[in-house]
């Protein structure tokens, strides 16, 4: 795999945090025993990457979880749990972020306010990498889009050309 140019096949998790890659894993990982604010400040203290990323930038982006501040990972709602996971992978500030299946497991308005809030995300410029069987919640956010099946490639395309072709996205999800 490359990276701005860069083979980083084999390196190791920390050096590719360093390089830039931030990734919010699909079973979240966040420290249960530690508050909101620890786990952010353990993240802030582990990065190598100077930024745009403080823990008071991640507060104005998930607002609830400054009023969670105190509370314990494991204490937290799903939703509340996904938006630590991507604030705590915030805090390197990563130029490109991976998502592995945000939306999984959360109530239909949890995924609605996660999806504005990743789409700020991108609005804000930072690259995205959306790995999402959540179709609408894909294509709300993708430009591009690879359709799987059985780890081959389907399909690929602009999202919004797949959005305006039904018969195509019927036959696609009928995998």
């Amino acid at each position: 795999m490359r990276f701005k140019g860069t083979d980083i096949t084999g390196w190791a998790p920390y050096r590719v945090a360093r390089a830039g890659i931030g990734f919010v894993p699909e079973d979240r990982r966040i420290f249960a025993e530690l508050s909101v604010w620890e786990n952010l400040d353990v993240a802030r203290r582990a990065a190598a990457r100077p930024g745009r990323w403080t823990i008071e930038a991640v507060f104005e982006l998930f607002p609830v979880l400054e009023r969670l501040r105190e509370r314990q990972g494991g204490f937290l709602s799903g939703g509340e749990q996904q938006m630590l996971t991507i604030a705590r992978t915030l805090m390197g500030n990563p130029e490109l972020l991976l998502l592995d299946e945000p939306s999984e497991g959360l109530a239909p308005l949890v995924v609605e306010a996660l999806l504005a809030k990743i789409g700020e995300l991108k609005a804000q410029g930072l690259t995205i990498l959306l790995a999402e069987q959540g179709v609408d919640f894909s294509l709300a956010l993708a430009d591009r889009v690879y359709v799987l099946e059985k780890g081959s490639v389907r399909h690929t395309g602009a999202a919004a050309a797949l959005k305006a072709d039904q018969a195509l996205l019927d036959r696609l999800l009928a995998l």
